[in-house]
């Protein structure tokens, strides 16, 4: 005897692979955490931008004595996405603790002081005074997920811009905010 859901598993399989059109993507719940506009490119752009500025602020509260951990993590808190999923960020100086899931991770990453992170010195401290972005390229196929992959160029008080690769992907919350969920940072590849 055939099993009642067959047909409909077969049909269903048959229909969905046979659909090779482009998808507009399901509507996202009322309750989501998630807006339901697509993600743009002009907004990707805007949100590097706003992450650089950022960058160089936690810097100059700190060069003029004032709370740069607050700043840091006002920081953290608008641009990664520790609220509403896992966060794989990959900071470009990190070599004992690589990976920072976690608020606290990324916060010593950016200010040091944790003894949890000896290594961390304060990426954001330096201080920067220019972040600059060069997009390899901007995806965004699925429309509620964008990746951004490039060089960005830290200019520092003193001596030359410093260049760093950078893979990040970008989700939309529900204010319409875009939110780091993978951010992957590296030194470029020097040969010997």
């Amino acid at each position: 005897m055939r099993h009642p859901l067959l047909g409909f598993i077969v049909l269903f399989t048959s229909t969905a692979c046979a659909n090779t059109a482009p998808q507009t993507p399901a509507p996202v719940a009322a309750n989501s955490i998630y807006s339901d506009d697509c993600i743009t490119e002009q907004e990707v752009v805007e949100a590097q931008k706003a992450w650089g500025d950022g960058i160089v602020e936690i810097g100059q509260v700190h060069s003029s004595g004032g709370d740069y951990v607050n700043a840091a993590s006002d920081h953290i808190n608008r641009f990664y996405g520790y609220d509403l999923s896992l966060v794989l960020f990959k900071p470009t100086l990190a070599a004992a603790e690589q990976f920072r899931a976690s608020f606290d991770g990324a916060l010593s990453y950016f200010v040091g002081g944790n003894p949890s992170h000896q290594e961390d010195k304060g990426f954001a401290l330096t201080p920067w005074t220019k972040v600059r972005w060069a997009n390899a390229g901007i995806i965004n196929n699925s429309c509620t997920m964008a990746v951004a992959m490039g060089n960005y160029f830290f200019t520092p008080t003193t001596g030359d811009e410093v260049k760093v690769e950078y893979t990040i992907g970008y989700v939309k919350d529900r204010e319409g905010d875009l939110r780091m969920v993978v951010h992957k940072s590296s030194i470029p590849y020097q040969a010997e």
